[in-house]
This record gives C-alpha cells, sequence and structure tokens, in this order.
C-alpha cells in the first residue's frame, strides 16, 4: 500500500478483518463449513486468542519505530527458536538433534539475506524480542485451537477472530489518532482507484489467512515459522525482480543459506513423519495373535471360576 501513500497500518489491519469477518461469513452461508458449538471457556479462549492477535500487531508496529527494519527482521528470524521452546515447555514435545540443527541455516540466512544498519533503542529490543514471543505464542495457539480439543475448522476460526480483531483494532486506532488522520486522508486522497486497491488487499489478506491456517492446522507452528523465515528472502527475491533492486553477494548467500536450510528442515520433518508412521503401525498377524491371546486367556479365566 506504500504506492498508494496509505500510511496507517491500524486502518490497515482493520480492513483485513473486516474481509475477514465477511468472507468467512459468506462461506459459512455457502454450507463449506459449519461452525462448531462452543461454551463460553471456549467463547473466552476466542477473546483472548484475538487479543493475542491484535497486541502481536501492535508492539511490532511500536517496535519498528525504535529500532531499524534490518534489526527487526533479524530478531523476527528467531521466531522458530522460540516456537521450540513454547512447545517443549508447554506442550512437553520433543525434537531431534538434525531438527535443531537445521534451523541454523534458516535463521542465519535471514540474518546475511537482510544484513545492513542494525540500530536499535534498548525498549525497542525489548518490544522486538516481545513481538517475536508473542508471533511464536500466536502461531502455537493457531495450531492448537485447530488440532487440539477445539479442532476448529480454519474458516471458523476466522469466523470468530476477525470480528473481535476488527473492534480492537479499529479502537486502538481511535486511540492512538491515526483514525483522525485516516478520515482527512479520505476527504483530500480517497478514489475509485485506491478503494479498489484497499478492497483488492483485504481479500488477498483474507484468502492468504485461510491457506496460512490450513497450511498449520495440516502441519506444525514450528514448520510455520520456518516457512515464514522462508518468505522473508523470497520477498527480496521478488522485490530485486520486480523493483530491480540491487544486493550484495553476503545478501545473496543469505538467501541461498535459508532455502538450504528450509529444504533441509523440511527433508527432516519428512523423515520424523515416515519414521512414526512405521512405529505407529501394527502388523495383522500381530494384531490378530493378541486377539487370540486375550480371548485364550478369558475363556481360561471362565473355566477357572466355573
Amino acid at each position: 500500500m506504500a504506492m498508494f501513500q496509505f500510511p496507517f497500518p491500524w486502518a490497515l489491519t482493520a480492513i483485513h478483518t473486516l474481509c475477514g469477518s465477511i468472507g468467512s461469513y459468506i462461506f459459512w452461508k455457502l454450507d463449506l463449513f459449519k461452525p462448531s458449538k462452543l461454551g463460553e471457556r471456549e467463547n473466552m479462549v476466542m477473546l483472548m486468542f484475538s487479543v493475542l492477535y491484535t497486541i502481536n500487531i501492535a508492539i511490532s508496529n511500536v517496535s519498528l519505530n525504535l529500532v531499524t527494519v534490518p534489526f527487526h527482521q533479524v530478531v523476527r528470524a528467531m521466531t522458530p527458536v522460540f516456537t521450540v521452546m513454547l512447545n517443549v515447555l508447554f506442550l512437553k514435545k520433543t525434537y531431534s538433534a538434525m531438527t535443531y540443527t537445521s534451523l541454523i541455516p534458516v535463521i542465519a540466512g535471514v540474518a546475511f539475506a537482510t544484513f545492513g544498519d542494525y540500530n536499535y533503542t534498548a525498549m525497542g529490543f525489548f518490544l522486538t524480542v516481545l513481538g517475536t514471543v508473542l508471533a511464536a505464542l500466536k502461531t502455537v495457539v493457531t495450531n492448537r485451537v485447530q488440532v487440539g480439543r477445539l479442532k476448529l475448522h480454519p474458516l471458523d476460526l476466522l469466523l470468530r477472530m476477525s470480528p473481535l480483531a476488527f473492534i480492537q483494532t479499529m479502537l486502538y486506532s481511535y486511540l492512538t489518532g491515526e483514525m483522525g488522520l485516516v478520515q482527512e486522508y479520505c476527504r483530500t486522497n480517497m478514489n475509485f482507484s485506491v478503494f479498489c486497491a484497499l478492497l483488492l488487499n483485504g481479500v488477498i489478506a483474507f484468502f492468504l489467512n485461510v491457506v496460512s491456517f490450513t497450511a498449520n492446522k495440516k502441519t506444525s507452528a514450528l514448520t510455520m515459522t520456518v516457512a515464514g523465515n522462508v518468505k522473508q528472502v523470497l520477498s527480496i527475491v521478488l522485490a530485486v525482480v520486480i523493483f530491480d533492486i540491487s544486493i550484495t553477494a553476503m545478501n545473496g548467500l543469505g538467501i541461498l543459506l535459508t532455502l538450504a536450510g528450509g529444504a533441509w528442515y523440511s527433508e527432516r520433518s519428512n523423515v520424523q513423519l515416515n519414521e512414526k508412521k512405521n512405529k505407529s503401525k501394527i502388523l495383522p498377524g500381530d494384531s490378530l495373535l493378541g486377539i487370540d491371546k486375550n480371548e485364550h486367556e478369558l475363556k481360561s479365566a471362565t473355566i477357572y471360576k466355573q
């Protein structure tokens, strides 16, 4: 939206969440999914999730004013590390040594790819790290509400979260004074082209959220954060191709390192998944033997009682 000079992050996020609300509602009415019946406790979880979503955006926006963009990107590249920590500490998940090792090039590659002016304030450093932790937490929670006890459909999650996030972002826009600037912008700069661009941006954001939530449900929180790092370097590649931006040899090395690390992580994940499937398989003969043994023990116990 920088090309249309629309520097209002909260208003843009409100457009995204509004399109998410409308889009998921339309899909509901088209019977593409059926909303789950949630109790008071589950609805409170949805409220807290929407607050987490909004706070994550707020802290990210504030921290960007206190640090340089390269520093912000490098710290954000640590999201997979915090995701692993949250999964290990709270969900008691375990990872192989090779999985930990495969994360190193993914993280280091982003540092090289975005290498630049690393300036920050003490508060900026704290808020950037906090925002990264919250981003990891949001990814983990997104996964849990879809594969845990709630097992929400991705569109169901959007239907419940988007309206709450829309209200919160509009409120924050008002409290920060951004809403007044947006109103002035609409009076002086709004035209059909800008309106269509904003609408298209919101529609794209809706489908991007659907794809993101679906991928999170079918993979894992850690996989999503690794993919996020790969997305960072691919955005640099697209910027080079589309806007003819020049990069250094170090930036190019970082791009290759991140892509290679992402491929390595994907390969290790597939290996672990196959190993897990093989361990869970029970041979038909073993199953029959188990049943025969149980039946024999049951018959023996009956004869003994008689």
